[in-house]
């Protein structure tokens, strides 16, 4: 004897229906869903956003040693006044660029522990 189960599961496939859930039912995934005959519109992909420059914080919190001002490096700088600033640039402007941090004391009135207080501070 038929359950009242499974009388209603053969009144749905006779009626065309699926026992099968929406997902299984549209077929493989190569082939698309057809609604009424018509294909069903793809979705849009979506857009691929474009890397974003990094810029950390603390780029924007350092002072570049080959572009900045004397009074701009006066301010940023721990133990640098405006002399000493101002030895930096005109060593700058006489040798080129620093090519790297320890180049500093190289200039007259800035020793090793003056950069090493000041190597988080400082960008080329």
């Amino acid at each position: 004897m038929m359950s009242a189960i499974h009388w209603m599961l053969l009144a749905a496939i006779a009626a065309g229906g699926s026992l099968l859930s929406p997902a299984y039912a549209a077929g493989p995934a190569d082939k698309p869903a057809v609604s009424q005959g018509k294909p069903l519109a793809k979705p849009e992909p979506k857009p691929t956003a474009r890397p974003v420059p990094t810029v950390s914080v603390e780029d924007e919190l350092r002072v570049s040693i080959n572009s900045a001002s004397a009074e701009e490096l006066a301010q940023m700088l721990n133990g640098v006044g405006l002399k000493k600033a101002e030895s930096i640039v005109r060593y700058r402007e006489a040798n080129g660029p620093f090519t790297d941090l320890d180049a500093l004391t190289e200039v007259p009135g800035i020793g090793a522990a003056l950069v090493a207080r000041n190597k988080a501070l400082i960008k080329l």
